[in-house]
C-alpha cells in the first residue's frame, strides 16, 4: 500500500495451500499483518501482486460482484466482535446469509442450526439480549447455515472470557468436523491456535518456515 511518497508492504512471498477440511491457526504479534491476510483470503482486499484462489477460481481475476457471490456461497465468517445486525433476531441473523443466497429454506435451516448450537430458545432475542458467548453461537450458526467449504474466524474468542471461550472453540471445532469445511483462524489465543492442525506464523509480514 502507498503511504505518502513511500510503498508499505504489510504482507510479503506469502505462499500458502490449505486442503478441504484442514484447520490452520495464523499467528504472530500485532501489526505482523494476520488480518490482512484473512481479508485477502476472503477477497475482502486484493493484492498488490500475487493470486489467492477459492477451489481453482482466482479471486484476484473477478470483480467486486463476482468476490461477493463466491462469497456468499463457499465461505463463513465469524469475528471477535460477533457482527450480528442487532434489529434483527438471533434467528433472523442467521436467515440472513440464506436468504441472501435465495434459500427458500432459510427460515428452517436457520432454526436447525440455532439449535445445534443450543439456542433454540433465544431464537427471538435481539443481540442485546444475549450474553457475549450466546452472541458468538449466533454468530457460529450463521456461518455455518450456509454449509461453507472453508470457514474464516477472525479472534473468535477475543471477546470472551476463558471459561466462555473454550465452550465456543470446542463447537467451532464439533460444527467444522460435521461439515468438513476448512477453517483458517487468525487467533492470540495458544490454546486455540493448538487445537488447529497446522500454525502459521507471521513475523514482519513475511511467512515464518513450518515447524514439521
Amino acid at each position: 500500500m502507498r503511504v505518502g511518497d513511500e510503498t508499505l508492504d504489510i504482507l510479503a512471498d506469502v505462499s500458502f495451500s490449505v486442503h478441504k477440511g484442514e484447520t490452520v491457526a495464523i499467528v504472530g504479534s500485532s501489526g505482523s499483518g494476520k488480518s490482512t491476510l484473512l481479508g485477502l483470503i476472503a477477497g475482502l482486499d486484493l493484492p498488490s501482486a500475487g493470486r489467492v484462489r477459492l477451489d481453482g477460481v482466482s479471486l484476484t481475476d473477478l470483480d467486486e460482484d463476482g468476490r461477493a457471490a463466491l462469497r456468499g456461497r463457499n465461505m463463513g465468517f465469524v469475528f471477535q466482535s460477533f457482527q450480528l445486525l442487532p434489529g434483527l433476531t438471533a434467528l433472523e441473523n442467521v436467515m440472513l446469509p440464506l436468504e441472501l443466497a435465495g434459500r427458500e429454506d432459510a427460515a428452517a435451516v436457520a432454526e436447525e442450526h440455532l439449535n445445534r448450537v443450543g439456542l433454540s430458545a433465544r431464537a427471538r432475542h435481539r443481540p442485546t439480549q444475549l450474553s457475549g458467548g450466546e452472541q458468538q453461537r449466533v454468530a457460529l450458526a450463521r456461518a455455518f447455515a450456509v454449509s461453507p467449504r472453508i470457514l474464516l474466524a477472525d479472534e473468535p474468542t477475543g471477546n470472551l472470557d476463558a471459561h466462555t471461550g473454550a465452550q465456543v472453540i470446542e463447537l467451532m471445532f464439533e460444527l467444522n468436523r460435521a461439515q468438513d469445511a476448512s477453517l483458517i483462524i487468525v487467533t492470540h489465543d495458544v490454546a486455540l491456535a493448538s487445537r488447529c492442525g497446522r500454525q502459521l506464523r507471521l513475523e514482519g509480514g513475511r511467512l515464518a518456515p513450518e515447524k514439521q
